[in-house]
């Protein structure tokens, strides 16, 4: 019996914990662990990532981010293929295997084009600047703080939603109770289909004194399928 109204206290201190705990404040926590020194709105910096897909080559990405400048570049090696994306400001420069801007049949013949290099630089902002990135324009943050069991843990969760012109899809990001570190986010474009992702998160690189997950591991949502990991490697 001990046990158990132990277990009903614990469970009432959770729920009230989350009823006082607000949306955005569990993100300015999170952020806090994440980047203590506000540093991500002045990166300038590199990120070398590998990432890992089953029965695939691994692709070894040099990421060069530099946010005041509003420049970008991604230098990915496939084998023996390398390709470069170069997002300066509105510029955007491509590179196959030391050709530079090659002609319009040669980028589309290896699916190469200015659309997939922006592509590229919202994938990776968006990703290794997570949880900075949620007080970006046109981010809706629920006023709700859930508290939701994923894989054995229990977590703060929070629901994020995106204004029509930036975004569709559905996002839930998990948080540490206890260090409030981002530990597992997911998304979905139909809820209702339990389509999308979830991706796992695990160990940490300190770059630029922005504390990053290292590894990033995905699957689908709806039958748990693995489809890859990205890997972060420490600085050069």
């Amino acid at each position: 019996m001990k046990h158990f109204s132990l277990l009903l206290f614990v469970l009432f201190v959770s729920i009230l914990h989350s009823q006082e705990l607000t949306g955005p404040q569990l993100l300015d926590k999170t952020i806090t662990y994440h980047d203590p020194n506000s540093n991500w709105k002045t990166f300038n910096g590199s990120l070398h990532i590998t990432m890992e897909i089953p029965e695939k080559p691994n692709r070894d990405s040099d990421i060069y981010i530099d946010l005041p400048k509003q420049f970008f570049s991604v230098k990915a090696t496939i084998e023996d293929n390398v390709t470069e994306y170069i997002v300066n400001k509105d510029s955007v420069t491509i590179i196959l295997n030391g050709v530079k801007n090659p002609s319009e049949s040669f980028l589309k013949e290896n699916r190469l084009s200015k659309d997939r290099a922006k592509l590229y630089k919202n994938y990776y902002t968006y990703l290794y600047g997570l949880p900075m990135k949620l007080k970006d324009e046109g981010t809706i943050i629920s006023d709700k703080v859930m508290s939701k069991t994923f894989k054995g843990k229990s977590y703060w969760v929070l629901k994020v939603t995106y204004r029509k012109d930036v975004g569709d899809d559905i996002w839930y990001f998990y948080f540490d109770k206890n260090t409030f570190a981002m530990e597992v986010y997911q998304f979905f474009h139909e809820e209702s289909k339990n389509d999308g992702e979830y991706i796992l998160l695990s160990g940490e690189e300190t770059i630029n004194g922005i504390k990053m997950p290292k590894n990033r591991a995905w699957y689908m949502n709806k039958d748990n399928k693995y489809l890859g990991t990205d890997i972060l490697h420490p600085s050069k």
